[in-house]
């Protein structure tokens, strides 16, 4: 029955999934129908719908996906790496590090590739400056992780201020744009699909440690589970997804908050089934906040940032008071 149960959630999310890209796909301000869609094999590459398709909504579509996934798998990592269930994969600094790389960028007017490697190099940085930190002042502990997580996005967040203010006006605008999420101009390569993947494998194979190093530290060493080595694994790994997701969209946020919680709620507490729930549920979530985002005030478009807080507050509420009456 439980097989059952995993099978089944597994096949609706995945069906969900679909009628997510159909509904990214036939949504703009170009109307499309089913029948475009099946025409799309036979039809020649002038035509308007291959051209809306091919060079729009798709890669805009996949983006949504991967981004939506990676996001989601790296707040399950992080639940568990911080025992936190207020953990979100931006809670440790790599997405201002990102920013920062990224905004810098922006105001010295270098192309979207340099942007992109801003970006990068400024949540490579984050990532170790945390983790030396972390790790350089003692034994490793997940206070000390979260403090310094949370001290580095703090000195993060006033660089972002100080670039703010020093920009100018246009210069802003796309700023706060990248800063509250936007996949306007994202494209998503192979490297991507690979890291997903391989995310997703790495995941699966570690899941029963993951379900062991939830219940403490102390059960999970009596088990027999290299704690330390496990953790530096789940940091390095969730730093890294969530900078290719930010390298990617920018900062998106509450999907890697509310997904995880939202699957735990449906019964899906072991990571062997959490971990690809997870990823199937976040990129349907992002790919219809995306399509919301695009068509709500269409022509103009709202960043995916905005759309997905304003469905991520209210469902985590939600979700907040319905673990609260069920401890009560």
């Amino acid at each position: 029955m439980i097989a059952f149960r995993q099978i089944l959630l597994i096949c609706t999310l995945a069906l969900l999934a679909i009628c997510a890209a159909l509904f990214s796909l036939l949504s703009g301000s170009v109307e499309l129908t089913l029948a475009d869609l099946f025409r799309l094999p036979s039809a020649t590459q002038s035509e308007l719908a291959t051209q809306i398709i091919f060079d729009i909504r798709l890669p805009r579509t996949a983006s949504a996906f991967v981004v939506g996934s990676l996001l989601s798998l790296a707040g399950v990592i992080m639940q568990v790496l911080l025992r936190n269930p207020l953990a979100d994969p931006y809670i440790l600094g790599v997405s201002g590090g990102a920013a920062v790389g990224a905004l810098s960028a922006i105001l010295l007017g270098a192309s979207s590739f340099w942007l992109s490697q801003g970006a990068f190099f400024g949540a490579l940085f984050s990532i170790l400056l945390v983790f030396f930190i972390a790790s350089g002042l003692g034994r490793w502990s997940v206070i000390r992780l979260l403090l310094t997580g949370v001290v580095v996005s703090a000195g993060w967040g006033a660089v972002i201020n100080i670039l703010l203010t020093t920009s100018t006006e246009n210069t802003v605008q796309s700023m706060l744009f990248w800063l509250m999420g936007d996949l306007s101009q994202s494209r998503v390569s192979p490297i991507h699909w690979s890291l997903l993947l391989a995310g997703l494998a790495g995941g699966l194979f570690l899941s029963r440690a993951l379900n062991v190093l939830i219940q403490g530290d102390q059960q999970a060493l009596a088990l027999g589970v290299n704690v330390s080595a496990l953790r530096f694994i789940l940091y390095f790994a969730a730093s890294v997804l969530t900078a290719s997701a930010v390298i990617i969209a920018g900062s998106v946020g509450f999907v890697g908050l509310v997904i995880p919680h939202m699957l735990r709620m449906l019964g899906a507490r072991d990571h062997r089934l959490l971990i690809p729930s997870a990823m199937l549920l976040g990129g349907s979530f992002l790919i219809v906040a995306d399509s919301l985002a695009r068509t709500l005030i269409a022509p103009q478009q709202l960043p995916v940032g905005v759309v997905t807080a304003l469905i991520g507050v209210p469902t985590f509420i939600v979700i907040l008071r319905k673990s609260i009456s069920r401890e009560a």
